[in-house]
């Protein structure tokens, strides 16, 4: 084995291990479960959904290939390049993010299908709707994130990107690459509304705020 691919090996090794796994694993199962549901729920109100989300239904309507199906095979390829890169940033939480949340997000998307009722909902019933469902997408994406157990490759290759740009801060790539991702989806016949838009502006401060009040609870022996 080279010395390159070595260092590899141990930067994967590396985004495996952190103290208090068993915290760790419980809260990341329970925050993927609970974004595949409110990528459900943001998708069948009408009112968006995240960005990624968004290009990814997109995709999948486009080509027929069932949204969990689309959004795992997109991120293997993604995933390619930051084990390329930077694969200290894979672990259990990328596996987890990139296999499950789409499976789960269309498993009720089947499920609310059930419900006529759900499609002829009045905007004040989506709007209760949505505050709930965007509290509860916060939580789980900075949970995800606090726990520290990998990053999902479509937020591994902007933090890549950055890494290796001059002139550019991890910030204004992020906005790029979400802004370039969201515009693909709309030109794909996705809705990009009040969800994208949230997302796009709160995700990054709820992180900081989440990540401040619980950052102790994963830490330690």
């Amino acid at each position: 084995m080279t010395t390159q691919w070595k260092r590899r090996a141990a930067g994967l090794l590396s985004g495996m291990r952190r103290p208090r796994m068993g915290r760790r694993l419980v809260s990341l199962a329970l925050s993927v479960a609970a974004m595949g549901l409110c990528v459900a729920v943001f998708d069948r109100i009408g009112m968006g959904t995240d960005p990624c989300s968004c290009m990814n239904l997109g995709f999948s309507r486009l080509l027929g290939i069932p949204f969990g199906t689309w959004q795992l095979l997109l991120n293997a390829l993604l995933l390619l390049v930051v084990i390329r890169f930077d694969p200290g940033r894979i672990g259990a939480g990328t596996v987890a993010n990139m296999v499950f949340v789409g499976y789960i997000a269309e498993f009720f998307m089947v499920v609310f299908d059930r419900f006529p009722a759900l499609s002829a909902m009045t905007l004040p019933v989506r709007l209760a709707v949505f505050v709930p469902t965007m509290a509860l997408f916060l939580l789980a994406a900075s949970i995800y994130m606090v726990v520290d157990l990998g990053v999902a490759p479509y937020d591994g290759v902007p933090q890549i990107i950055a890494a290796h740009t001059r002139h550019m801060s991890f910030r204004a790539v992020r906005m790029c690459w979400d802004v370039g991702v969201m515009t693909l989806g709309f030109l794909l016949g996705s809705t990009v509304g009040l969800t994208t838009v949230v997302t796009g502006f709160c995700l990054g401060p709820a992180i900081a705020a989440v990540g401040e009040r619980v950052k102790g609870f994963y830490e330690g022996e």
